[in-house]
């Protein structure tokens, strides 16, 4: 979905401006000078008609600067990424068995997140330069400064209606978005790969390697040595020099009369 959202912004853009150019004579004239645009931002071959305000000789003129590579490589990337997110979740869904044979399905589906979270970033950045680069290029203002009409003082030159580019900031967002997403669904496809099993089983082995160690080493909870027995009631007896047992529990030694 938010591939869907990414690629539909920025591909199905069309917008446009409209100029207005007031010669010194009202009969020369034009105060609806419309240019239109769309994907993808080719906009050096964007032609328009302006006044010269000379007779009634017109010029040709067009707008600056392509700006498609960055365009079409962001929505290249992001129908790429909705193809394969559609067919990874069919393989998810109806071929498990398969996906997790030989390990094979994770390890490239592990690969290819990595690769999908790159090439967004990248294309999102490289389409965030190229909107700001359209912006400029597409400025009223500037586009103004392309006549020759505009140019003497006489003559008044306005800008009627700016291009609305709220879906191609949308476009930017969502593009961001998607790298957030991938790069966040890299560790849950990790788990997945031979690679987090085979990390945990080495873990739980050199646990278990230490712990045999620690009781090999002859600590018991249960006794400490033939010489005296310790037991868990907080007592232990020894033998005296006459043959009796002393007992010592958890209030002190018993007198020696008493066990006489």
């Amino acid at each position: 979905l938010f591939a869907i959202f990414a690629f539909a912004t920025c591909g199905g853009y069309s917008g446009g401006l409209r100029l207005s150019v007031d010669c010194a004579n009202k009969s020369e004239s034009d105060l609806s000078i419309d240019i239109a645009f769309a994907y993808p931002f080719r906009l050096h071959q964007v032609n328009f008609d302006a006044p010269t305000c000379e007779g009634k000789r017109r010029e040709k003129l067009s707008l600056i600067g392509d700006f498609s590579s960055s365009a079409e490589f962001f929505v290249t990337i992001a129908v790429f990424a909705f193809l394969y997110s559609l067919a990874a979740t069919v393989v998810y869904i109806f071929f498990q068995n398969k996906y997790r044979e030989n390990n094979r399905g994770p390890l490239i589906d592990f690969i290819v997140t990595v690769v999908f979270s790159f090439l967004w970033l990248v294309s999102s950045s490289a389409w965030a330069k190229g909107l700001s680069d359209v912006k400029v290029a597409t400025d009223p203002d500037e586009v103004l400064l392309l006549m020759s009409a505009c140019k003497q003082q006489s003559n008044k030159c306005l800008p009627v209606r700016s291009p609305v580019m709220s879906s191609l900031n949308t476009s930017v967002v969502f593009g961001y978005l998607n790298f957030i997403l991938w790069a966040g669904n890299i560790w849950f496809v990790f788990k997945e790969t031979g690679w987090h099993s085979s990390g945990q089983r080495h873990a739980q082995d050199t646990m278990e390697k230490q712990s045999s160690g620690y009781n090999q080493g002859g600590y018991n909870q249960d006794s400490y040595g033939p010489a005296g027995g310790y037991n868990q009631q907080g007592s232990y007896g020894q033998v005296d020099e006459y043959g009796q047992s002393q007992s010592y529990g958890q209030s002190g030694p018993t007198s020696f009369a008493n066990q006489i």
